[in-house]
């Protein structure tokens, strides 16, 4: 039986960790100069998924040899990464002292949270949408998503950014560090791990609706509580927290996905903006409803505030796991 002790503690170094790895990814992100040596660890489980892919989904199969297929890439990718961290991790464990095991785990965690790469994304569709240079601001918005973007007016740049900023607060910040907090250094990499493949072949196509079935729905129920933990905190860090937190309850279930809608119903009540709404995919046009459609118009200032509520959404969630981490004074 683990006692409460233990479990705070195991809590608490899994704090430590998590900041650690929070303060190298804001003041490091991932170098330029690594990436080109040896790649990204997300790219290398995004290998693997490619191989799978290209092995086990086959065109000509029947609907369930190919969801039977998809779970066995599921099996394979998630619990190959989350087997080798843990491997990692009992390493780390057996040859180092505590206060240096926090530090190689924290370095090994940096990768896996995506705090200032995500802002540099957004603010790459910023400043050009400033400068009202929307041809620019178009192929920034593109690195960020799915949608067709060169249609896309200024309102409807900014509204995608907007919204990929609040969905990716929950996959790449929030969501890996509440499965780090829980599940150590391999429940973070397991996070990940399935979140690339929900962002590679979790899609509702001919091709993977059916291979990528299993990964979407692992995907969304790791994400059930970090979303609306996510939703919660753009609310409290807002300056209106009461609206927030209405246009959140009120408009979160009319999004397609069962948890993106939380963190992007929190960001319109954040900023009294309208987001969402009928988008066009390369697979044809989807007629998503708008959240918080009494909102204002999206324009280049409104998503300069959405930056800012997202500084300190993330600054929130660092406080929260320095607090937890000092108990491992204790």
């Amino acid at each position: 039986m683990i006692s409460f002790q233990t479990l705070f503690y195991f809590l608490a170094c899994n704090a430590v960790m998590l900041v650690i790895a929070m303060v190298m990814e804001a003041l490091l992100g991932w170098p330029d100069w690594l990436y080109r040596k040896i790649g990204h660890p997300v790219s290398w489980i995004a290998k693997l998924i490619t191989w799978c892919d290209t092995r086990l989904n086959r065109n000509s199969a029947s609907s369930f040899r190919r969801k039977s297929a998809g779970i066995v890439t599921l099996l394979c990718c998630a619990g190959s990464a989350a087997v080798i961290a843990g491997g990692l991790a009992w390493l780390a464990g057996m040859f180092t002292a505590d206060l240096m095991y926090l530090f190689i785990m924290g370095c090994l965690s940096w990768p896996f949270i995506a705090s200032r790469s995500l802002y540099s994304h957004v603010r790459a569709v910023l400043v050009p949408l400033q400068a009202q240079e929307l041809q620019a601001a178009r192929s920034a918005l593109a690195m960020i998503v799915g949608r067709q973007t060169t249609h896309l007016d200024a309102s409807a740049i900014g509204c995608a950014a907007a919204e990929s900023l609040a969905e990716n607060t929950s996959d790449g910040v929030i969501a890996p560090l509440c499965w780090g907090l829980f599940g150590g250094y391999p429940g973070l990499v397991l996070y990940k791990a399935v979140n690339t493949l929900d962002s590679m072949i979790g899609y509702r196509d001919e091709k993977y609706a059916d291979f990528g079935w299993a990964s979407a729905r692992c995907d969304d129920v790791l994400n059930l509580l970090p979303a609306r933990l996510t939703g919660l905190l753009f609310c409290i860090c807002s300056i209106r927290p009461v609206s927030a937190f209405k246009v959140m309850i009120r408009d979160a279930s009319a999004h397609l996905s069962p948890n993106a809608g939380w963190p992007e119903a929190a960001l319109a009540g954040s900023m009294d903006v309208r987001l969402a709404g009928p988008r066009d995919y390369a697979y044809g046009r989807i007629d998503a409803p708008y959240i918080h459609p009494d909102g204002r118009k999206m324009q280049s200032d409104l998503l300069a505030g959405c930056l800012r509520c997202y500084l300190l959404v993330t600054g929130a969630a660092l406080l929260i796991l320095c607090w937890i981490g000092t108990g491992i004074l204790y």
